[in-house]
């Protein structure tokens, strides 16, 4: 273990963020490059003996936190990033971008504030790559089996880097232009720089992954004549369709999916655009959605110069504490201010759109809204609380409903749905079609990174069988398996 009286003689000390009026007007990360260094090893001296690590369970990937937390107590730097990479691929995507569902199930978090795992996660990885630790892996032998994995997020680079090292020889295709899925484009550059993609793919390119980009299974490539081209496939296509909002004015010019929105802002930072078709510069503008998403566009409207920036939330605002229907260590949804909340704009709770009102051009320019309470689960308007705000620019950021349907994946493979529309799998993440399985998004629905990562490892998994024979790859997580709550 680390230090044994750590928790006792150590406060939780998290990353330092830049200075808003600094980090808004650049697309950097907005952590204080190498604040953590001095301060991580006594945080990871934070980890208590506490017998039963319950931060295993909060993580699907099923993390060595006790043993990594050890390593980095005692700076040994090394030891920490190959017990880190023994359960996750990318841990520094993770260690940027997940909610940290391990942090709410640590022990010390019972009472006194949990061990900041995310940021021992983050700079164990970083320190790697800056000491040359982390290294290409190829295969020492090919099996003679292909692999073809739809989709480039974190459930299809980690299948396929999984399987890569398995001996199989993998092409991984992805409709963009640039390898990465929402990561590349859904994901803004102040939350996590794309250098942090590039160097992965560039690893996995020396281990003999093949990438294949701005190639859409089903419209560019029938799905059926790709299955036999190859020995197994994996679709980790996400659930990329999002849910819309039929108020109303939805046809309005300025009124986008949020998925519509900040790819745009992330080309600009590719270089591809100089400026981004939809911009917030000057705008009042409306993010629809309470959830990371949404923060992604608050910040992005904050960087693109906002006249003003509104955020709406149909559920009322979370408490400061666990609702006691939420108990540890369960992951409870308490009030979240991010970095783009600190950079300013305004919360709404408890809200509905009614409509959008535009102007004679076709221009949207106001969005009204009511107050909503909640009878038996569902939202009611509370007569005479109508109102209208600003808003010149709308981001509808609520969520996901599944899979592309559109393009002819689904139809042209003849796969089975599931109950909510994903696609149908069994205990070996293998799709009704022989030799197709699924990971991720695209067959558990709308999810976490973390879910994620663990998805393409377990699936990588079942492939690995279905060729082989047998497999000695990990597999974390069944598809059955859902987040630890009550």
């Amino acid at each position: 273990m680390a230090d044994p009286k750590g928790f006792l003689t150590t406060g939780r000390e998290v990353a330092k963020t830049r200075p808003v009026e600094e980090r808004v007007r650049d697309w950097n990360e907005v952590y204080v490059p190498g604040s953590l260094l001095p301060i991580i090893s006594k945080q990871a001296g934070r980890c208590m003996d506490c017998g039963i690590p319950f931060c295993h369970n909060g993580c699907p990937l099923g993390n060595l936190i006790p043993e990594w937390n050890d390593y980095a107590y005692r700076e040994d730097w090394t030891a920490a990033s190959e017990r880190l990479h023994a359960t996750n691929n990318f841990p520094e995507f993770t260690g940027r971008l997940c909610p940290a569902p391990c942090e709410s199930a640590c022990v010390l978090g019972i009472n006194q504030p949990p061990v900041t795992i995310k940021n021992v996660e983050v700079t164990i990885i970083d320190k790697a790559w800056d000491s040359g630790d982390v290294t290409p892996q190829p295969p020492e032998r090919l099996s003679g089996k292909t692999v073809a994995v739809i989709g480039s997020g974190p459930a299809g680079l980690a299948a396929a880097q999984q399987l890569t090292r398995a001996g199989h020889t993998v092409a991984v295709y992805e409709r963009a232009d640039r390898i990465g899925g929402l990561l590349r484009y859904g994901i803004p550059e102040f939350k996590m720089e794309k250098r942090h993609i590039n160097r992965r793919i560039e690893q996995m390119r020396a281990e003999g992954t093949k990438f294949r980009t701005e190639v859409e299974i089903g419209r560019d490539i029938d799905a059926a004549k790709l299955r036999k081209r190859y020995d197994a496939v994996v679709i980790a296509a996400g659930a990329t369709t999002s849910r819309d909002l039929k108020v109303p004015g939805r046809e309005l010019n300025g009124v986008h999916f949020a998925m519509e929105y900040l790819p745009l802002a992330n080309k600009v930072q590719e270089g591809d655009l100089t400026v981004s078709p939809i911009t917030a510069e000057g705008k009042h503008v409306v993010v629809i959605g309470g959830g990371d998403t949404g923060a992604d566009c608050v910040g992005t409207a904050h960087r693109q110069g906002a006249a003003s920036v509104t955020q709406l939330e149909i559920m009322g605002k979370p408490g400061d504490e666990r609702n006691p229907n939420q108990p540890w260590p369960t992951f409870p949804m308490l009030y979240k201010v991010t970095s783009a909340h600190e950079e300013g704009g305004e919360r709404l709770y408890s809200v509905s759109t009614t409509h959008f009102e535009g102007d004679e051009d076709g221009n949207v320019q106001w969005l009204h809204l009511v107050e909503v309470e909640f009878k038996d689960g569902r939202p009611e308007q509370k007569p005479g609380t109508e109102r209208k705000i600003p808003a010149q620019l709308v981001t509808l950021a609520m969520g996901f409903t599944g899979t592309d349907q559109e393009n002819g994946l689904v139809e042209q493979f003849g796969l089975e749905l599931d109950a909510r529309g994903n696609i149908a799998r069994d205990a070996d993440f293998a799709t009704n079609v022989p030799g197709v399985y699924v990971a991720g998004d695209a067959g558990r629905g709308q999810s976490l990174i973390v879910w994620a990562i663990a998805e393409g490892r377990s699936a990588a998994r079942g492939v690995d069988r279905y060729l082989a024979g047998a497999s000695a790859l990990p597999a974390p997580i069944k598809p059955t398996d859902r987040a630890l709550t009550v």
